[in-house]
């Protein structure tokens, strides 16, 4: 491990900005010791996109969707979101 630079004390957000645009966390900052933040507040951006479903299907997610009382895609969304936590725990 390398020895760390201190810090500087800025005087306002703007002087901070711009020093870190100019120097690397790196020298002042041992990321190994970071921990992963959890930010349950803050909403995931969207990105939208075109799927091809059989009709069949999306008929029976409609219906799921209705009796759940929440639109079709946003049931949508939770189906693939559950799918995927329980893909990553394999």
């Amino acid at each position: 491990m390398k020895n760390l630079k201190p810090i500087p004390q800025f005087k306002n957000e703007n002087q901070e900005r711009e020093f870190w645009a100019k120097n690397d966390s790196a020298d002042f900052i041992d990321w190994s010791k970071g921990e992963k933040a959890i930010f349950p507040n803050l909403k995931p951006s969207t990105k939208t996109i075109s799927l091809r479903m059989p009709e069949s299907l999306l008929s029976r997610i409609k219906t799921q969707a209705n009796r759940q009382d929440v639109p079709y895609q946003s049931y949508i969304k939770t189906l693939l979101d559950q799918d995927m936590i329980e893909m990553e725990k394999a």
